[in-house]
């Protein structure tokens, strides 16, 4: 039996996430047909500056997610700050301000899960460095679904707690440094 086929990227990250990120996200091609979902833990009384940063660096549009939105293929969404991100079964995106989950809004967890629900077996989820375990309940869901889930080698990673979290909850994830990430990802989306 073939692989399910991609329909959907997911990615996690927190403290390095700005590093980390600027290595993946230019690596997309112009062309890439997947959308990306993205949370970063941002102070809730900071915009969310990721999006304009990343912009000027991809070949791929880059935006902030609106609540309702269709997901477009070939587009970087990120959750904008102090609002949950989620994929409804529809593949629209949703914004919460429901309460924090591991002290976050938004979280990992949070959109993992319900991209999980959306794409089942057609997702790819993300777990980049970061200092807290948000995110290993949302991959082992991802996993559970028949995702793919891949996790940035701890040892490589500027903060390893979320790394060693997510491996924890999914032993067998494939394990990567940022390039190979990256160029595993540019090449699931290309035409």
């Amino acid at each position: 039996m073939s692989p399910a086929p991609i329909r959907a990227v997911a990615i996690g990250a927190s403290a390095g996430a700005v590093q980390a990120l600027q290595t993946i996200l230019p690596a997309l091609p112009a062309d890439y047909r997947l959308p990306v979902l993205v949370v970063v833990h941002v102070p809730s009384d900071r915009d969310n500056q990721l999006a304009p940063l990343l912009r000027a660096q991809c070949a791929v549009p880059v935006r902030e997610a609106v609540d309702k939105e269709p997901v477009a293929a070939g587009v970087i969404y990120f959750a904008p700050s102090d609002y949950h991100l989620l994929v409804e079964t529809e593949e629209t995106l949703a914004l919460s301000a429901d309460e924090t989950v591991n002290y976050s809004r938004p979280s990992i967890d949070v959109l993992f899960e319900s991209a999980a629900d959306a794409y089942g077996d057609g997702l790819v989820g993300v777990i980049l460095t970061g200092a807290n375990h948000d995110g290993a309940a949302g991959l082992k869901a991802i996993a559970d679904a028949g995702g793919q889930v891949i996790v940035e080698d701890p040892g490589g990673a500027y903060a390893s707690a979320m790394p060693l979290a997510a491996l924890a909850a999914c032993p067998n994830a494939t394990t990567m440094n940022l390039d190979a990430i990256a160029s595993y990802l540019a090449s699931l989306g290309a035409p």
